[in-house]
């Protein structure tokens, strides 16, 4: 499983990770992340199409590991305000074409709100997007529990659409833990969990920072190790992406939890270790280089 386990963070982009998970100068952040790991979600197509020629940018940053893949959130207006207009289709299409040219793209992921419950109707536009955008590996988020039902996880199987297993705090009626493959595209979002980033009703007046401010223990990773693994048994790709990017949580997760499953200790960001200096204790460029020559030996 290990080969096809991919594990990143939900976004790069953040300026409080300057300083501490990247340098202040010199260094494109895609370059620093895909050092260590073989994933990024891309957050900034939930809310704009990509333009192609940045897509193909990204790309050639991350060109020094030949694992690194890709994944995308669909377009909002797809998933929110249920428009599927041709044009706006044809636009997003053109922006994540790069990366299926390339071979770095993982999944689009379809990230429904709450709201969008288990009905005939919903199920309906569910295979609507899924013909619109029929030529992409597809993943679906779904945040309400109604669609853990049998009828439901089988429109996931019969429409080939990757189910996405998520972490999430407690709610009514809260999509909970789950270990399921709908499709040969394994997912896992780990959001952390924050009350005050229940993703169905939680205040939106609240800054992100303390939404997403979640540092998952050792213990709680180690339950979804089991189920990460459970999922790579049967998938011919599968990614974990940590969502919890307050005070860069979602970078130490991600090391911490890539050296659970893989065995994997990349030598972690100086600053950063200095911030989490017993999570990341082992992370340091003495214990890299010596795993580096047990695993020679």
């Amino acid at each position: 499983m290990a080969s096809s386990l991919r594990i990143g963070t939900a976004g790069w982009a953040y300026p409080h990770w300057n300083g501490i998970v990247y340098p202040k100068t010199g260094v494109h952040p895609l370059q620093i992340l895909s050092a260590q790991f073989d994933a990024v979600e891309i957050n900034s197509s939930f809310y704009q199409s990509l333009k192609p020629e940045l897509v193909k940018l990204w790309i050639k940053k991350v060109e020094a590991n030949p694992k690194f893949r890709f994944t995308a959130k669909l377009h909002q207006a797809f998933t929110h305000s249920r428009v599927l207009h041709e044009e706006q289709i044809r636009e997003f299409k053109e922006g994540v074409r790069p990366l299926m040219q390339a071979r770095r793209l993982g999944a689009l992921l379809m990230q429904f709100p709450w709201s969008f419950k288990f009905t005939a109707e919903n199920r309906e536009f569910f295979i609507q997007l899924r013909r619109a955008f029929s030529e992409f590996p597809l993943v679906a988020e779904m945040r309400h529990s109604s669609w853990m039902a049998q009828e439901a996880v089988g429109t996931f199987l019969d429409y080939r659409v990757g189910f996405c297993n998520i972490d999430q705090p407690e709610y009514t009626r809260a999509m909970p833990p789950t270990a399921f493959l709908t499709s040969e595209v394994g997912y896992v979002r780990l959001h952390g969990r924050n009350p005050q980033n229940s993703l169905g009703a939680f205040d939106r007046s609240a800054p992100r920072g303390r939404q997403h401010d979640y540092l998952y223990t050792e213990a709680e990773l180690a339950e979804w190790a089991k189920r990460i693994e459970r999922i790579g048994q049967f998938a011919d790709s599968t990614y974990v992406i940590f969502n919890n990017d307050a005070s860069a949580k979602s970078v130490v997760n991600a090391l911490e939890l890539q050296a659970m499953i893989k065995g994997v200790r990349t030598t972690a960001p100086r600053e950063l270790r200095r911030k989490y200096p017993v999570q990341l204790e082992k992370f340091g460029p003495h214990r890299a280089e010596q795993q580096e020559l047990f695993q020679a030996a």
